[in-house]
């Protein structure tokens, strides 16, 4: 891929990612209700005002997070796949809401709708965590890259853990809406972050990525 090129799937991923989380942002905002309670996806139930726009602009982010993946595979294609695999999570998860309220196991019943939703939501979280991850710990992108990578793991890993611990032994509750919120503010930043950071020149090697040569071991060479 050229520079350019890279570049340009940078500046749309920098786009993109926060138009929909702003719009997924005002979306929860002027629901009902005070926007610090619950979950951030019933904003997006059959039952709430403002759904289309939150699901609209989740499924725009996902598709910046599927442009960022496209900027950034000349180095690394396991990142792009990465990115791919929870751009491809996120929309699901925009498509299939979960119903009144996001019921979740085991505390409420559920429906599969809000089990695939949930399902989605988190392992799309798990495959960003593992794109951080990797990003951080790549030798083709420069240390900025890298650096903001590293921090935002260091902070994902942790608010993630409280987060699921806090939703199966306490189920809905304000510390849950307040961690939830916080993840998705980490992630939503380093998303932009390394979006913008694309369009530096030289932050990302360009070299089309090759597999490495197999060696010839000394038994099989000729004497």
């Amino acid at each position: 891929m050229r520079p350019d090129a890279a570049r340009a799937r940078g500046a749309a991923a920098g786009f993109a990612i926060p138009a929909g989380a702003l719009i997924m942002l005002i979306a929860l905002v002027v629901t009902p209700g005070s926007w610090l309670q619950g979950y951030v996806s019933e904003a997006g139930t059959a039952a709430a005002p403002w759904a289309t726009a939150y699901r609209s602009g989740l499924i725009l982010l996902a598709a910046g997070v599927a442009l960022l993946g496209l900027a950034l595979r000349p180095a690394s294609p396991l990142l792009a796949a990465l990115l791919g695999s929870a751009a491809l999570l996120a929309g699901t998860s925009g498509a299939v809401p979960c119903t009144d309220r996001c019921p979740l196991p085991p505390f409420e019943p559920t429906t599969w709708s809000d089990l695939l939703h949930t399902t989605a939501s988190i392992l799309g979280m798990v495959a960003l965590t593992a794109a951080m991850t990797l990003l951080a710990c790549s030798s083709g992108y420069r240390p900025a890259m890298r650096r903001l990578a590293a921090a935002s793991v260091a902070l994902t890993v942790p608010l993630g853990g409280a987060l699921g611990l806090t939703m199966l032994f306490a189920g809905r509750g304000p510390l849950g809406a307040i961690l939830e919120r916080i993840l998705l503010t980490v992630a939503v930043s380093w998303l932009t972050g390394t979006a913008l950071l694309t369009l530096l020149r030289n932050s990302v090697k360009v070299e089309p990525w090759k597999p490495p040569l197999p060696t010839r071991s000394s038994t099989g060479s000729r004497s």
